[in-house]
C-alpha cells in the first residue's frame, strides 16, 4: 500500500490549530459536548496516533487511556487491518444483504462469532453501532415474544446509570436521566432498577455483596410489580461502563439470571464495550458466568477502525423469529464487507498474538493492581475494575462515601488536569474511567497511573484538599 499525506495534517506542529478550532465551532456540532465550552476553549484537533499515543495538531504525545471511545483495542497504526479494508474495498466495497444476498466477507465473520461466543449463541445479525444493535434488540424482542403468542410481553427492565446507546429507544434502555430529558424519554415499556453500585448506593454497614443481593431483588420486585406476563426482558452491561465502571459483585448476575429464568424473561447482554478482550475473557458474559439469550457487540468488534455492530441470539431465539417469516428490520450498512473484512482480520490478529491472554494473566492484572494505589489519595473514594477498564471515583469524604454537589464538576475539572498531563480518561458523573487499549505494555501502564495522579493531585489543590 503506497503512503499518501493528509493535507489536513502536513502542516508544521501548530500552524494549523487555528484555523481547525474556527472551522471546528462555525461547522461542527460535537455529540455529548456543551456548545458554548468548545466555542469557549477550541476542539483539541487530533492528527495522528501510533501504538496507544495519539498526537494533536500542537505536535504533543498523549496516552490515549480511554482506546478511543472503549474501542481501539488492537491500539492504533495496523497496517494489516487498514490493507484488510483495501482489499476488500477493491474486490467488493460494497453490497447489501436484503436481497437474498451476501459478502462473503460476512458469512465468515457470522460464522467466526458463532464459533467465539459462549454457550449457545449462533446467530448474527449485523448493524453498524451499539445504538442500532440495541435499538435492533428492542424490535427483535418484542417480535420473539409476538411470535411466541405472548404479545403483552413487551417490557424491557434496565438499570440506572446503565449506557445502551442514543437512538430513541437504546436512549430508553438507558438508565441517565439528562439524556431521558431530551426527546420526551423513556418510551412506554422501559423500566429502570439500581445497579449493583455499592459506594453510592451502599446503605451504611452493607457490603458490597448485599448491595449486590439488594440490586437484584429490584429487577425481581419489579417483575412481580409489573407482572411477568408483560416483561419482555432484562438488559444489562456485564460491567456498566460509560455510568461510571460499576463492577457487580460475584452474586448479582447468578441471582439475575435465576430470577430472569424463574420468571419466563430473556437476558440481553450488551457487550459492546466488554466484548472481546476487554475483561480479560473474550466476553464479559464468561467473565461473570451469564448464560444470554441475546447479546450485543460493537466497538472491540473491527478495534474502531470501522463501524460494525451486531446482535447475536441463541438457536432457541433465532428459530422462533425464523418461523415468522419475513423479519422486517434492518440497515443499508447491515453486514458491510469492508467492515467485516477488517472485523475478520481484528479477531485474527487478537487471537494470533495472545492479546485476551495477555490481558487476563499479565497487564489487566497488573493495571488494576497500580491503579489501586490510587486509593491512598484523598480525593480518591474508590478504585474500581477488571481487566483493562477501570473507574476511580472522586469522593469528598471516602470514609462516609460522600460525593460531590453538583455532580459532575470535580469530574470534569479532573479530565482537564489530566489531559494536561498527556493523559486521556473520561469523566462520567464524578468518576474518572479508563480503558485503553488491549495491546498496552507494562510501561505505558506505570505511564497512565503516574499521569493520572498528577491530575487527581492538581484537581485535590484546586478544592483545597491538598
Amino acid at each position: 500500500m503506497t503512503a499518501t499525506t493528509n493535507p489536513a495534517t502536513a502542516n508544521p506542529a501548530g500552524t494549523a490549530t487555528a484555523q481547525w478550532q474556527d472551522l471546528d465551532r462555525r461547522h461542527h456540532v460535537h455529540p455529548f459536548i456543551d456548545p458554548r465550552v468548545v466555542a469557549e476553549k477550541g476542539t483539541r484537533v487530533i492528527v495522528g496516533a501510533e501504538g496507544r499515543h495519539l498526537v494533536d495538531s500542537e505536535g504533543r504525545r498523549i496516552l490515549d487511556g480511554m482506546g478511543g471511545l472503549w474501542c481501539v483495542n488492537l491500539g492504533y497504526g495496523r497496517e494489516e487491518l487498514a490493507r484488510a479494508a483495501y482489499d476488500q474495498m477493491v474486490e467488493l466495497p460494497y453490497y447489501n444483504t436484503f436481497f437474498r444476498s451476501a459478502p462473503p466477507a460476512t458469512i465468515e465473520l457470522s460464522r467466526v462469532l458463532a464459533e467465539l461466543t459462549p454457550g449457545a449463541i449462533a446467530h448474527t445479525f449485523f448493524s453498524s453501532s451499539g445504538s442500532e444493535a440495541n435499538d435492533t434488540i428492542v424490535r427483535l424482542v418484542r417480535r420473539y415474544w409476538d411470535l411466541r403468542g405472548k404479545p403483552e410481553k413487551k417490557t424491557f427492565i434496565s438499570r440506572t446509570y446503565a449506557y445502551h446507546g442514543s437512538t430513541m429507544a437504546a436512549a430508553s434502555l438507558g438508565g441517565f436521566e439528562a439524556m431521558h430529558a431530551v426527546g420526551d424519554l423513556p418510551l412506554p415499556g422501559f423500566e429502570h432498577v439500581m445497579p449493583p453500585y455499592w459506594f453510592a448506593m451502599g446503605t451504611p454497614g452493607e457490603t458490597p455483596e448485599e448491595t449486590g443481593a439488594r440490586a437484584a431483588r429490584a429487577v425481581e420486585e419489579k417483575i412481580a410489580e409489573l407482572g411477568a406476563d408483560r416483561v419482555a426482558a432484562f438488559i444489562g452491561e456485564p460491567v456498566i461502563g460509560a455510568g461510571g465502571v460499576i463492577v457487580p459483585p460475584d452474586n448479582y448476575w447468578p441471582e439475575i439470571q435465576r430470577i430472569c429464568r424463574e420468571n419466563d424473561v430473556l437476558i440481553v447482554c450488551d457487550e459492546v464495550i466488554t466484548g472481546f478482550g476487554r475483561t480479560g475473557e473474550w466476553f464479559g458474559a464468561q467473565k461473570f458466568g451469564i448464560e444470554a439469550d441475546l447479546m450485543t457487540i460493537a466497538k472491540g468488534l473491527t478495534s474502531g477502525y470501522l463501524p460494525m455492530s451486531a446482535v447475536l441470539m441463541t438457536d432457541a431465539v433465532y428459530d422462533v423469529l425464523a418461523e415468522g417469516g419475513v423479519i422486517p428490520h434492518g440497515y443499508t450498512y447491515s453486514g458491510h464487507p469492508v467492515a467485516a473484512a477488517v472485523a475478520l482480520e481484528n479477531l485474527r490478529l487478537m487471537k494470533e498474538e495472545g492479546v485476551v491472554d495477555r490481558v487476563r494473566e499479565d497487564t489487566g492484572p497488573y493495571f488494576q493492581a497500580r491503579l489501586r494505589e490510587l486509593n491512598d489519595h484523598p480525593l480518591v473514594g474508590e478504585v474500581r475494575g477488571v481487566g483493562l477498564v477501570a473507574g476511580v471515583e472522586l469522593s469528598k469524604d471516602k470514609t462516609r462515601r460522600e460525593l460531590f454537589e453538583p455532580m459532575g464538576q470535580v469530574g470534569a475539572l479532573c479530565h482537564e488536569h489530566l489531559y494536561d498531563e498527556g493523559v486521556v480518561f473520561r469523566a462520567m458523573r464524578d468518576v474518572i474511567c479508563t480503558s485503553p487499549p488491549l495491546t498496552i505494555t507494562r510501561d505505558e501502564i506505570d505511564e497512565l497511573v503516574t499521569k493520572a495522579r498528577a491530575g487527581i493531585d492538581r484537581t485535590a489543590r484546586d478544592l483545597g484538599m491538598m
